[in-house]
């Protein structure tokens, strides 16, 4: 294949992504010509845990976890008035059942999770078991001012071959009779839920810079080899969370998780254009990582963690240096000398512009608002002359402009589960 054919073939995929349809799935099986592997015809062995994809991901060299390529992210309100019935929780699962028939569980396969927003408890008489902590959305910084998502549900589709998301996704709706070889049962999601919104993304080694043709991208200024927009990796193993710390631990929903997915605008014509590499490096580790030259390229010498017990404290680097790392700040929030969330998120050019949806799954949301909180590093910009967003990590070349928690529920429990079911899993089992 010559350079150009190659170009015009990348060009079609990330286009087809995001435009999705039948004809777009149709025509990326043709481009990119991989066989996906099928998957079991028995499902009971899947894991309890929705959100369990790190022991069927790979790894880097260093053992840091890869995440899937391509991602799509549904939105769906249920289409009727009240709980659901016991026919709406069957049709839904016999939908979610038969895409997981047609596709291995695996990045070479498809990963999913299905979540739940507090709109859609709110139907439900009884409140959610106290230990779940789901509240509704809101801005989390004052210079912010997003849409708050109170979608009823969002199926979170992942895979390293974009045929596989837009042929879930079809299947999902109800378009796609024969799916990987695997035929489809007659239930489908548009049965029960209506399409309140699609988004679509990337993350990995080279796709940022194949688009790079969005408003807010620098042409030319993408690292070729950068698996994020910003230009340096993410994902270290010692920053994330582990899939047990994210965890529920007890009660009916014990395996399962909360999650929050933020949509966020990128300013990398500022990034790019008005900072160089020195103050990119200061803004997203720390100033001592800038001076001492520690971050190679897009940072895949750091290994497995940004190495911050070499920075000094964000307190002392704000008044001090006048700069904050975004990393530095993060740093802040560990229990134990570990993080307290799981990120997930990837890159997107939804909107026709450079954007970041930021996917993190943690025990209770307020895990992720004091991650967040610690971000804002408002209490160091009081005390320093490091502004409220300039010079304070990354803040001032992102915009929020949504936010939504959920909560994902155990596998037996992913359609349509009520608000307090019963709760050990032979009872979850039988109700589902």
């Amino acid at each position: 294949m010559t350079r150009q054919r190659g170009i015009q073939r990348r060009e079609f995929l990330k286009s087809a992504v995001a435009i999705g349809g039948t004809a777009a799935f149709s025509a990326c099986v043709g481009r990119e010509q991989v066989d996906v592997p099928k998957g079991p015809s028995k499902l009971s062995d899947l894991p309890e845990r929705q959100h369990a994809w790190n022991s069927v991901l790979s790894t880097d060299d260093y053992g840091n976890t890869i995440v899937p390529r391509h991602h799509g992210l549904l939105f769906l309100n249920f289409n009727r008035e009240g709980t659901p019935a016991d026919s709406d929780r069957q049709a839904m699962e016999t939908a979610l059942q038969g895409i997981e028939h047609a596709y291995e569980r695996s990045a070479d396969g498809l990963l999913m999770t299905v979540g739940y927003s507090p709109a859609y408890f709110g139907r439900f008489e009884q409140s959610l078991p106290e230990n779940v902590d789901l509240p509704m959305p809101k801005a989390l910084a004052p210079f912010e001012d997003p849409k708050l998502d109170t979608p009823d549900t969002v199926v979170h589709l992942a895979s390293d071959h974009s045929q596989v998301v837009l042929g879930a996704e079809e299947a999902l709706k109800g378009n796609k009779d024969t799916l990987n070889g695997v035929d489809q049962p007659d239930a489908t999601l548009t049965d029960a839920f209506e399409i309140a919104d699609r988004r679509t993304g990337f993350v990995g080694k080279g796709l940022p810079a194949e688009n790079d043709d969005v408003e807010g991208v620098p042409s030319d200024e993408i690292p070729e080899d950068s698996p994020l927009y910003m230009g340096f990796k993410s994902g270290f193993k010692n920053n994330q969370a582990s899939e047990d710390r994210v965890s529920i631990q007890r009660g009916p929903f014990a395996d399962g998780t909360t999650q929050h997915i933020s949509h966020i605008t990128l300013n990398l014509n500022q990034w790019y254009n008005q900072d160089s590499r020195y103050q990119r490096v200061a803004k997203m580790f720390c100033p001592h990582h800038a001076a001492e030259e520690a971050v190679e390229g897009t940072g895949n010498n750091l290994n497995t963690d940004t190495e911050m017990d070499k920075c000094k404290h964000a307190k002392d680097a704000a008044r001090e240096e006048g700069v904050i790392g975004h990393s530095q700040k993060m740093s802040r929030v560990r229990e134990d000398d570990k993080p307290i969330i799981l990120r997930r998120d990837f890159d997107s050019t939804d909107g026709g512009q450079a954007g970041l949806h930021f996917l993190a799954l943690q025990r209770q949301i307020s895990d992720f608002v004091k991650t967040r909180e610690a971000m804002n590093g408002t209490d160091l910009a009081e005390q320093s002359a490091v502004g409220q967003r300039n010079n304070n990590g990354i803040l001032q070349y992102m915009n929020v402009t949504n936010r939504g928690n959920y909560l994902l529920p155990p596998r037996s429990l992913r359609a349509l589960p009520p608000a307090n079911p019963p709760s050990t899993k032979e009872e979850n089992n039988a109700a589902a």
